[in-house]
């Protein structure tokens, strides 16, 4: 029997869309929840107003950043960061972060309108929204993610070349990195499940990610 995890506090008034908070900065079209696709006005407001980008409020003294290998080799995150609280609910059913997605999706989070057809509202944030990189990640094994807490004096924007606002900056003193998810060896696992096949043996049962927060 599966519960729904309990909504922290600083999330209760949020929406909610199958038991779960809606992150604050998740694009919402014409009353479509689009999970994984992120509103680029609310993006840009939670990274230069320090706030939570799962509930919405100002970040306090710890401040946690969800950071990927490939983040630290561009040197920054994309993403707002979050509270200790709201980091704990997202590890809890965020299928990325809680390893019940072992890949990355093949097709754009908006190829279409969220109802099921073309969107040609030319004032629609939906072109903004698809993440950066996709057709480089598309069908590609989940990213480790690893939780990086700093302090509010550790809290730094990064631009580009152009000052266009990138994310946090990762060159920074860190309190403590907890890890939150490590992928599975999808190789290996392919190689062992090819020789169970030749063994005749009933599929191997994938194992879920035990790490905790």
């Amino acid at each position: 029997m599966t519960t729904t995890p309990p909504v922290p506090l600083r999330c209760v008034g949020r929406p909610l869309s199958g038991g779960l908070v809606v992150p604050w900065i998740t694009l919402e079209h014409n009353g479509h929840v689009v999970f994984g696709a992120i509103d680029s006005r609310k993006r840009y407001l939670a990274l230069t107003r320090r706030l939570c980008q799962i509930c919405g409020q100002r970040l306090g003294d710890r401040i946690y950043l969800l950071v990927r290998p490939m983040d630290v080799d561009a040197g920054y995150i994309a993403e707002p960061a979050v509270h200790p609280e709201c980091l704990r609910y997202a590890k809890q059913h965020c299928p990325m972060l809680n390893g019940q997605a072992s890949h990355y999706r093949r097709s754009p989070l908006l190829a279409a309108h969220p109802a099921g057809r073309p969107c040609s509202d030319s004032h629609c944030p939906c072109p903004d929204t698809n993440s950066s990189g996709h057709e480089a990640r598309s069908g590609q094994p989940a990213d480790d993610w690893d939780a990086w807490l700093i302090t509010p004096a550790n809290y730094r924007l990064k631009t580009g070349l152009q000052d266009d606002l990138l994310g946090l900056d990762l060159d920074i003193s860190v309190l403590k990195i907890r890890p939150i998810r490590r992928n599975r060896h999808v190789d290996i696992d392919e190689k062992l499940d090819l020789i169970w096949q030749l063994l005749g043996l009933p599929p191997r049962i994938g194992q879920g990610d035990d790490l905790e927060p």
